[in-house]
């Protein structure tokens, strides 16, 4: 590598005279985002408190987001409680995989309850044992 050394760009040295510099301001003046967009970005506080206070303030709302958070959480049900209600699957597969591990229960569950299907007795076979009447309903036993 050769030793190259990049010279940093000149500076303008020469004094603004009153007229541009009143005139820079007023155009930086003009381009200044407004109080609300500053709010907006969060760059201002979007507050009425004295600016003595402003800090106190910010810290008694995230102590209130704190508060809130912690009560939330206390009454939050237990995972034993979830699974009960159904609301959390009892698996123990990893997250990514539960899913797939949903769609492949369901399956089985299919493919098991058409072979049960398939398996079933005929009418005809029913009403030999006594199940079925000829007209189709089902024997009473009193």
């Amino acid at each position: 590598m050769s030793d190259q050394t990049t010279a940093a760009p000149a500076v303008d040295q020469m004094p603004l005279n009153k007229l541009e510099r009143q005139n820079s301001l007023e155009k930086q003046l003009q381009l200044r985002p407004e109080e609300q967009d500053l709010k907006n970005r969060h760059i201002l506080l979007d507050t009425t408190a004295a600016p003595a206070l402003q800090a106190r303030q910010a810290e008694l709302e995230r102590q209130r987001i704190t508060d809130n958070l912690k009560k939330g959480l206390s009454r939050r049900p237990e995972k034993d409680e979830l699974v009960e209600k159904n609301i959390l699957s009892d698996s123990k597969a990893a997250p990514a995989l539960q899913e797939k591990q949903r769609e492949l229960n369901k399956h089985m569950r299919a493919n098991s309850l058409e072979k049960q299907l398939q398996n079933r007795p005929k009418p005809e076979d029913l009403v030999k044992e006594g199940i079925l009447n000829v007209d189709g309903n089902a024997i009473k036993d009193n």
